[in-house]
């Protein structure tokens, strides 16, 4: 298996091939996901995992189109205008949900800048579906920043998912050219304020979650820092891996990290207190998402 890597075809380290995942029950989820018009991140983000995910019949949706008013240039999701939010779609959402049979729904979007509040009611709508659908499952967000909409956040928050998170993605010194249109601390913020609209409105807490990609040029050291940022406002989940260049077109891998790097990481997030960690190259967002909230015990 080869990949770009830079302006050449570099062949991927040994601890970054695998064999194909086995079938499965990949079919019956891409002709369901299908059959109701649904888009998953897994597809749009070229995920790695996919195949694996799929054929046990998981996936991770992604909801309001499937075009991002951002340029994030590691994301392999079109920057593009989007279309207009599909009411229907929270109750296809929850439809899928229950014909899959999910214990543990991990609902994320693409950034609607060009909505009053950035897709947070479009949230609540689907977060509603699925307790009437499946409600014994267990609900995860993982939202954009909603262009730093305080009452965005609160209102997802009062909807109840049973884990909130926003992915910080990279180190301060990188947003600039990895994440134009965001900003760290922003981002930060939004952790920070689901854990207070909690405490404010007097409700359990909500366990938040976070996520970064390495491989983009950041040093251990700026990782370790924002680990340590991620801990001071309360996060208590974190997933750690690999940037893989989803095309020629997107940022170039600066380096890939051996799996002790990783490891050493993981052991560093929780001396800091991380209820749980998913520290391995392959790991994205919601890779095992329903193992990584077990295993923090909520």
């Amino acid at each position: 298996m080869s990949y770009a890597h830079g302006t050449k075809q570099e062949r991927l380290p040994v601890w970054l091939r695998r064999p194909l995942a086995t079938p499965g029950r990949a079919n019956a989820v891409e002709g369901l996901l299908g059959e109701l018009r649904l888009n998953t991140v897994c597809q749009s983000a070229k995920c790695p995992n996919r195949g694996e995910c799929y054929s046990s019949g998981t996936a991770t949706f992604l909801i309001m189109g499937d075009a991002c008013t951002r340029g994030c240039r590691f994301c392999a999701v079109d920057t593009r205008k989007p279309t207009p939010l599909d009411a229907d779609e929270p109750a296809r959402i929850a439809e899928a949900a229950h014909r899959m049979e999910l214990s543990h729904v991990v609902v994320t979007a693409v950034t609607r800048d060009d909505l009053e509040d950035g897709g947070a009611a479009h949230f609540v709508a689907v977060i509603e579906a699925l307790r009437v659908a499946v409600p014994g499952a267990t609900i995860e967000v993982l939202t954009s920043d909603f262009g730093g909409r305080t009452v965005s956040v609160d209102a997802v928050v009062d909807a109840r998912p049973d884990v909130f998170g926003h992915n910080l993605e990279t180190v301060p010194r990188l947003y600039p050219g990895v994440r134009p249109g965001a900003e760290y601390r922003r981002s930060l913020g939004v952790l920070a304020r689901a854990r207070e609209r909690c405490s404010e409105s007097g409700t359990a807490e909500l366990p938040t979650k976070s996520g970064l990609m390495l491989g983009l040029g950041e040093t251990p050291a700026e990782v370790v820092e924002v680990i340590r940022d991620l801990r001071e406002v309360g996060c208590e989940l974190l997933t750690l891996g690999q940037y893989l260049r989803p095309s020629p077109a997107h940022l170039p891998v600066a380096g890939f990290v051996e799996p002790a790097v990783f490891e050493e990481l993981a052991r560093e997030a929780r001396v800091l207190g991380f209820a749980a960690v998913a520290s391995t190259p392959f790991v994205r967002s919601s890779y095992h998402a329903k193992e990584l909230a077990a295993a923090a015990h909520f």
